[in-house]
């Protein structure tokens, strides 16, 4: 087609463009019919327009038929049928878009793809090269807004398309190429001329310009195969592809007409393989159009249903379908099935699968889809089909994708006069309806008391204003008691085909979102059960994907650790973290990473996790100024990572003095700190109330017997029946290794030297001596035995003498301790005598409700009497076990001990977020 010729003075941006270069060659014809227009009809465009081809004499159409095929061209309907067109498995279609046509090395890679391709035929549909469907509706933007650069982003256009074309092409097929590329753009200036006179674009003129990108990636990729020698023809799909508008913004296909047009465009030109053009398509009136966004997706799928595909494969830039947007979750893994179904829903809950209508082609003929990564042929992708096998039938697998959708406001509508009142919900809608606006969920209670649903958060404002206006009256007199909005809402959205007939999948996602302490406003299921949409605020939608898609899909528990305190113990649970992680990770599926470490100077900290192999060196190399409270808010705010914990390895009054405001965060506690436990009593009523009525844990094994199981032991007791009578230990490892060790002719002083050496008393040793430590656990275990009493309720007999309990520093206590050696020597004598031995105890008399903690005498055949180094011993006497204590024994000191037990109760904190136990 030569330019058009306009009568009337142009534009002065078409006035100073320069002259497009003619081709001074020619080129093989083309066989796509000669799309030729008349715009001298059309009113919007300006009626006073003169238009004339130099080709031929002027058509004259109403405007409505402005976009027909011209006289003369060849007529389809008109050629007699001599190849007929096969189909069934021998095809197989491709789509590559716009991403995957980008570049002339694209191109080319694309056309190896298909000539890789061992099937009989092929169909390959392709978009605009990247970028050109917005540059070309640029074009029209600008035009109808006269603005003057469309001449130059036209100019644009052209000179993309012609390097592309230089790049990958040569010869004669070059030349058809540019001489066909150069009749089209000369064509579009006429008609943006046109539009920029009129200040307007009919959605048909729009459409036919838009589609021209299409048409020049399609052209330029069958010539590429055609290099190889493989025989190929492009086929313009305005000439096949036949729809009908169905709505705003929609159009259905005409399989019936669309399939006589294909049969007659083969037998025309029979091929093996055909390059289609994606995205558009003509009305039955010939007029072009558009299968609007996600429309090459959708031209493939109903292409493959007319010739009965075996596949249809969607190339795009990643490896398939994940189990949620990568960008929210870090360990979102590629999905290698779907059934048809479940991409229906993902892709409506926002998912980046496929618009929902590409689906309706294929499923109806049951041709598989599948979603590969053109820039990683290795990856198999993800196959979309009618009911995929489930290897396993495991539980988690019956949920195969989590969705979200942002921005949205929840409305409520609620009154008693709702109740069997019928056209209540009909009234409701119509008035969404005549807003415009888009409803996402509907929600309503059986009792029929309210009804609520989501919509876009930019139309909740009308809506609102709207059923105001319409239930004024039933508002006034009380039948409707509010309608209520609520802002800042996201919907989740659990999708899997295989939850209708598999039981308690809701359970084990609203057990998933309560650990991660989230709220959920509205619930909807419909009752295929595909899916399970929760309404829940914003701010909390990326914790709550994470936390569901961790529990559901990938069957492990990921904990985020904050430790604070890498002093001996910290630092001693880090390198049992560092030594263990793997092995967690590959045999429990439990995966834990420290996203922060802090002592009293410094602190590191890490969004994803720190190397533990490097811990030490990171923390003098890249830590910052310590700040607990900056410590806490990185904890707290990090959305990585759906369930965290903190643990407090000090023994910092300060820092367990937190513990209520952690748990309040949702943040997981443990510890070895007794301060928190064995202080006022309030505020430790108010801690363990607050951690009995919230799914967020508060472990504390450690603060009583180190590795050893006490605290669990007790409450296992407790909580299948049994009462506590009695309990007595030794409790402090440092003075069970003193008392162990005093025996024969050594000197007390000698054994506390020893011990303070050995690193088993604290700095100053009047710390392990006076007692304290052991009374803190003894009220720890009062209290978990319901005894309601203060520190200062416990009598404590401290060894440290009272003449040196002034001394200003350890050494000064070490120096001065021999001379009370002789006192010690009497006490040990005396129990020698009596066949007895010198041990420091604590004892719960829940009887009477009471405790102390004192220096006893045994007999030396009692299991007191029997233990050696560092051991811990505590004897339960109960109901159960009242004739034969039960007694837990085992090593009670030492970072080691310790640490072991602050990590069994992460792992304790792991399991009961759903790890394997």
């Amino acid at each position: 087609m030569r330019g058009l010729a306009v009568a009337s003075p142009l534009p002065p941006a078409a006035a100073a463009a320069r002259r497009w270069p003619r081709a001074s060659f020619s080129g093989r014809e083309t066989s796509t019919q000669c799309w030729k227009y008349d715009l001298s009809q059309d009113r919007s465009l300006g009626g006073s327009l003169r238009i004339g081809q130099s080709q031929g004499s002027l058509l004259r159409h109403h405007s409505t038929n402005l976009l027909r095929p011209a006289a003369g061209t060849i007529s389809v309907e008109q050629d007699d049928i001599n190849t007929y067109l096969p189909k069934g498995d021998m095809w197989s279609v491709h789509k590559f878009g716009g991403t995957c046509m980008g570049t002339p090395q694209r191109i080319q890679s694309v056309a190896d793809i298909v000539l890789g391709d061992s099937s009989e035929r092929k169909l390959v549909i392709v978009s605009a090269m990247s970028k050109v469907t917005d540059m070309m509706y640029n074009l029209v933007h600008k035009a109808q807004s006269r603005d003057d650069s469309y001449m130059i982003a036209l100019e644009e256009v052209f000179e993309k398309h012609m390097a592309a074309a230089k790049d990958l092409l040569d010869g004669e097929d070059l030349a058809s190429f540019l001489s066909q590329l150069h009749s089209d753009v000369s064509s579009l200036r006429a008609m943006l001329s046109a539009i920029y006179i009129a200040g307007h674009a009919t959605e048909s003129f729009s459409d036919f310009v838009v589609g021209h990108g299409e048409l020049w990636s399609a052209q330029m990729l069958s010539y590429a195969i055609k290099k190889s020698g493989a025989p190929c023809s492009w086929m313009d799909t305005r000439e096949v592809l036949v729809v009908k508008p169905s709505g705003p913004n929609q159009v259905d296909p005409d399989y019936l007409e669309s399939e006589n047009r294909l049969q007659k465009w083969f037998s025309r030109q029979p091929a093996e393989i055909i390059v289609a053009t994606g995205f558009i398509a003509s009305t039955a009136e010939n007029i072009p159009t558009t299968l609007k966004r996600d429309g090459s997706d959708f031209s493939a799928a109903i292409i493959g249903s007319l010739v009965r595909a075996r596949q249809v494969t969607i190339w795009t830039d990643v490896d398939g379908v994940f189990s949620a947007d990568p960008r929210k979750v870090s360990e979102a893994v590629i999905l290698s099935t779907l059934s048809y179904q479940e991409a229906w829903e993902m892709s409506y809950f926002g998912a980046n699968v496929l618009h929902p209508r590409t689906i309706i082609p294929v499923m109806k003929d049951n041709i598989p889809i599948v979603i590969r990564n053109m820039f990683n042929i290795s990856a198999p992708g993800t196959m979309i089909c009618r009911q995929p096998a489930n290897d396993n039938g495991d539980l988690d697998a019956c949920v195969k994708s989590f969705a979200t959708i942002d921005n949205l406001a929840l409305v409520n509508v609620e009154g008693t006069g709702m109740a069997g009142v019928p056209g209540t919900s009909s009234a409701i809608f119509s008035v969404v309806k005549d807003v415009g606006a888009n409803v996402i969920m509907i929600s309503q209670a059986s009792s029929e008391h309210s009804i609520c649903f989501a919509v876009p958060e930019k139309e909740v404002a009308a809506v609102s204003a709207a059923l105001h206006v319409r239930f004024r009256e039933a508002l006034a007199v009380g039948r409707l008691s509010k309608v209520e909005v609520i802002n800042g809402c996201s919907i989740l959205a659990a999708v899997g085909l295989r939850m209708a007939s598999t039981p308690g999948v809701s359970a084990i996602l609203f057990d998933a979102l309560a650990k991660a302490n989230i709220n959920v406003r509205a619930i909807a299921q419909g009752c295929s059960e595909y899916n399970i949409t929760v309404v829940l605020k914003q701010e909390d939608c990326v914790r709550a994907l994470r936390a569901a898609h961790s529990r559901f899909f990938l069957s492990k528990t990921t904990l985020a650790v904050g430790i604070i305190g890498p002093g001996l113990i910290g630092g001693t649970l880090l390198n049992q973290l560092k030594d263990q992680a793997a092995v967690l990770k590959e045999n429990m599926n439990i995966d834990l990473r420290v996203i922060g470490i802090t002592g009293s100077s410094t602190m590191l900290l890490s969004d994803t996790g720190i190397d533990l192999t490097q811990w030490k060196e990171l923390l003098r190399k890249e830590a910052e100024p310590a700040d607990l409270a900056n410590f806490v808010r990185h904890m707290s705010d990090n959305h990585v990572f759906p369930n965290k914990v903190l643990v407090d390895c000090t023994a910092d009054t300060s820092v367990a003095s937190h513990y209520y405001d952690w748990l309040k965060k949702g943040i997981h506690v443990i510890t070895p700190n007794k301060k928190a436990n064995s202080g006022p009593l309030d505020q430790y009523l108010k801690l363990r109330t607050l951690q009995r009525a919230s799914y967020t844990h508060y472990f504390y094994e450690a603060t009583v017997g180190a590795g050893l199981p006490i605290i669990s032991t007790l409450r296992g007791l407790l909580e299948t029946g049994d009462k506590i009578l009695h309990i007595e230990g030794i409790f402090s490892g440092t003075l069970s290794y003193i008392f162990n060790n005093f025996e024969g002719t050594r000197t007390f002083s000698d054994v506390v030297a020893e011990a303070k050496e050995a690193g088993y008393t604290e700095p100053d040793p009047r710390d392990d001596l006076s007692g304290t430590d052991v009374a803190r656990k003894v009220i720890i275990l009062a209290r978990e035995s319901g005894l309601t009493l203060e520190l200062s309720d416990i009598p404590v007999k401290s060894l440290v003498p009272e003449a040196l309990a002034s001394c200003s520093s350890a050494d000064e206590f070490m120096q001065k301790l021999p001379s009370f050696d002789e006192d010690w020597a009497k006490q040990r004598s005396e129990a020698e005598a009596a066949g007895e031995v010198l041990r420091y105890v604590g004892v719960v008399d829940a009887v009477n409700q009471k405790g102390q903690v004192e220096l006893r005498r045994y007999k030396r055949d009692h299991p007191f009497a029997q233990l050696s180094g560092s051991d811990n011993i505590i004897a339960f006497t109960t109901s159960r076990y009242k004739e034969q204590p039960l007694i837990v024994r085992g090593p009670g000191a030492g970072a080691e001990v310790t640490a072991g037990g602050v990590f069994c109760d992460i792992l304790r904190l792991a399991s009961s977020l759903g790890a394997p136990s």
